[in-house]
């Protein structure tokens, strides 16, 4: 007999979970926050690694579908300094390994894979409680409780599942995005589209730095990133978008006009996204009946690209681990969490070492040996 999976967050991580678990013929559902997967966009670009995301796509029997969704070219690298002067132009020849995807398109096909049953949308939980003998008691917004022999927590950097594990909190790292968009950009911005290139922009400097992808369509899609004290990026008015825009372009005075292009030129509202981390090494004792994944386990800075691939790995390591002991709840879980914790402790070393290095008194220098293996290799 199997035990029915409740799932906590329809990210990219849950449903992967759930994809994993309808292949292999086991029950779950999943509990969705938003009122419908059109409730909000998803974002921008993810580069799929093939050590990790790729595998859990090709365990949830969906590799054709994400190769017909990379955008070729996309992951093209250039590397410019603040005075436009290129450092590093490197094409998109295929061979890479991380081909480059939409999030909306990559979550599109994980929801088109499940049964519309699987998803229950608007469904918010606001409180969980252990009952004892493994067993939760969810108590949704919208109405009745559940009570759950298998809870999984995929619900994000403020996961309400987490504190039923730890006391940990998402912290902030000491830098900020500002996002912006630049559409049409070949025609409407053509200086800022060359200075992106094909498919990543890094521009660095000491405390600050402009990170873009070209995403299809002549899409330009920008994180303006500046290392400032909570304090500080709470005086920018985001209340007059024009304000913000000048109280943020000029932390960039002095910088090639092609770049600052992608702050005064953006044609959305500028977007404050702080980056916030768990402690590096997150884990916890074995509480019966759950578990996390993806950011409510191991939320760590994006500059390893690792958080959406962790979470899609994440969720076909346990799918296929439920699969394998479908008699024993604990078992499963325990071998999905002896694998979990020091691979999420590797990756969120080396994107907090990176996020050091990209914004170092010395950058650009130190990202740019990191492109090229010189770093690695010191």
């Amino acid at each position: 007999m199997t035990t029915p999976v409740t799932i906590i967050g329809a990210g990219l991580g849950g449903l992967t979970l759930a994809r994993v678990l309808h292949v292999h013929g086991f029950p779950a559902t999943i509990y969705e926050a938003e009122v419908s997967a059109d409730a909000r966009t998803q974002g921008g670009q993810l580069d799929i690694h093939e050590y990790n995301g790729q595998l859990a796509l090709e365990a949830a029997g969906l590799t054709d579908e994400f190769r017909a969704i990379i955008h070729v070219g996309g992951e093209a690298t250039h590397m410019l300094d603040q005075h436009g002067t290129v450092l590093l132009d490197e094409p998109d020849d295929g061979s890479g390994g991380r081909p480059e995807v939409l999030r909306g398109d990559l979550r599109r096909i994980l929801l088109h894979s499940l049964p519309g049953e699987m998803i229950q949308w608007g469904r918010r939980v606001i409180d969980v409680q252990p009952l004892g003998d493994g067993q939760h008691e969810l108590t949704f917004a919208d109405g009745p409780t559940l009570t759950t022999r298998l809870l999984i927590g995929a619900d994000g950097a403020w996961s309400t599942i987490r504190p039923l594990l730890s006391d940990a909190k998402p912290e902030y790292v000491g830098t900020t995005f500002i996002e912006t968009y630049l559409y049409n950009a070949d025609e409407r911005h053509p200086a800022a589209a060359r200075a992106v290139g094909g498919g990543a922009l890094f521009a660095v400097a000491p405390g600050k730095g402009l990170l873009a992808h070209r995403e299809p369509d002549g899409v330009l899609h920008t994180y303006v990133a500046l290392s400032k004290p909570q304090e500080w990026i709470a005086d920018i008015d985001f209340a007059s978008p024009a304000t913000a825009t000048a109280q943020v372009a000029a932390e960039f005075t002095g910088w090639a006009p092609e770049l600052t292009a992608l702050i005064t030129d953006g044609e959305t509202t500028p977007v404050l996204r702080a980056v916030n981390a768990l402690p590096i090494g997150h884990r916890w004792d074995r509480v019966a009946g759950v578990t996390l994944l993806g950011d409510a386990a191991h939320l760590m800075s994006p500059f390893a690209g690792e958080g959406a691939n962790l979470a899609m790995f994440d969720g076909s390591e346990l799918g296929k681990a439920i699969a394998a002991h479908p008699g024993d709840v604990e078992a499963a879980l325990a071998e999905y969490e002896q694998a979990l914790f020091p691979r999420s402790a590797q990756f969120a070393a080396e994107s907090d070492r990176n996020h050091k290095l990209l914004f170092a008194d010395n950058a650009p220098d130190g990202l740019l040996k990191l492109l090229t293996g010189q770093e690695l290799a010191e």
